[in-house]
């Protein structure tokens, strides 16, 4: 039979605030899609050397 033990330092550590999720700003959103386009160049380059 497997007892389960009441240490205090678990009961406490499961409380944990949750983080307040904020909208991302258009600043955000323009800095992602540079860097998504960014990448997507970086391996089209790489791919037209690679197979040329």
């Amino acid at each position: 039979m497997i007892i389960k033990l009441q240490a205090t330092s678990t009961t406490y550590a499961r409380h944990k605030e949750e983080k307040i999720v904020k909208p991302l700003t258009k600043a955000d959103r323009i800095k992602g899609d540079r860097l998504v386009m960014l990448f997507l160049f970086l391996i089209t380059i790489i791919g037209s050397v690679v197979f040329a």
